[in-house]
């Protein structure tokens, strides 16, 4: 199938939205309303790996900004333009206390900048939703904490802790084999010459993110959950299952550990159980909101 990440994303929108942990979540508006409320200049807020910009549709449905107060400075950053540009498509009738910037950079090379700049550059709130996992935490964590204020605020979210579930199975053993060969491409993956992400990335944060300088405040289980309600998917997460999909097939499709033409069957048995409204998915994640100190 061809894949539109783009699509991807949006799709994704309502599984994060039941995904994202209440309680964190809670946790978190409560610090950046108090936040808020002891600021003289509007709230700087940074999300790195922004895509199309559905994090900031969220936080307004779901007011987690005081309008009444000094207003929001949001930067969304993205490494592809293309993804941002839609973003600035999609965010167009926005309350006038919201300004948006949108920049177009590596996440980890505009933190080194914003921290070589100073205080200036700081921001009182970093987001990052489904995007640790696709970094080396113990060289990018103390980075991105340059970028943010002492006492500053942090919401890391979505992040991938060690469980792909596809349902019903197709062959037990098999399917098992198909994850453990999945889980260990992030394990070995090697971006621009360097590590960048693991399976377990979710329980790897209770260590890496204190040895960083960030104090977790409250942290919970964000899984996401996709299977069909009257034999139909919601919204468009049939098209996210697909993606889902084509991402593992496309990860997997030269694995010398799997046999590949049982694999090719595998993946086109799993596309038609999408297209029946019979597939269950499940993704074990994990969501961190806390303190920078």
């Amino acid at each position: 199938m061809h894949s539109d990440f783009t699509r991807y994303l949006t799709a994704k929108r309502t599984v994060d939205d039941r995904a994202l942990n209440r309680v964190v979540w809670a946790q978190l508006a409560e610090a950046v309303r108090a936040r808020q409320t002891a600021l003289t200049h509007p709230l700087r807020v940074l999300e790195i790996g922004a895509g199309v910009g559905t994090m900031v549709e969220r936080l307004l449905a779901w007011r987690l900004f005081d309008a009444d107060a000094t207003g929001v400075h949001y930067t969304l950053l993205d490494a592809n333009p293309t993804l941002l540009a839609s973003a600035q498509t999609r965010l167009t009738h926005l309350p006038w206390w919201l300004q948006l910037e949108f920049a177009p950079a590596d996440a980890l090379d505009y933190a080194a900048r914003a921290t070589a700049t100073g205080p200036a550059q700081q921001c009182d709130l970093l987001i990052a939703n489904a995007f640790l996992d696709l970094l080396d935490l113990h060289t990018a964590l103390p980075r991105l904490r340059g970028v943010l204020a002492d006492a500053g605020l942090f919401y890391f979210t979505i992040n991938f802790d060690g469980a792909t579930l596809l349902e019903p199975a197709i062959d037990p053993a098999f399917d098992a084999a198909i994850e453990a060969a999945y889980h260990r491409t992030m394990d070995e993956r090697i971006t621009d010459g360097h590590p960048s992400g693991d399976s377990r990335t979710g329980r790897h944060l209770f260590t890496e993110l204190p040895a960083a300088g960030f104090e977790i405040r409250s942290a919970g289980s964000s899984d996401w959950v996709v299977h069909p309600v009257g034999g139909a998917y919601p919204a468009d997460e049939a098209y996210f299952l697909h993606f889902i999909v084509a991402t593992m097939e496309g990860a997997l499709r030269h694995d010398p550990t799997l046999d590949q033409p049982r694999f090719a069957a595998w993946i086109a048995a799993r596309h038609a159980q999408i297209e029946r409204g019979e597939l269950v998915y499940i993704a074990h994640q994990l969501d961190f909101c806390g303190i920078a100190r």
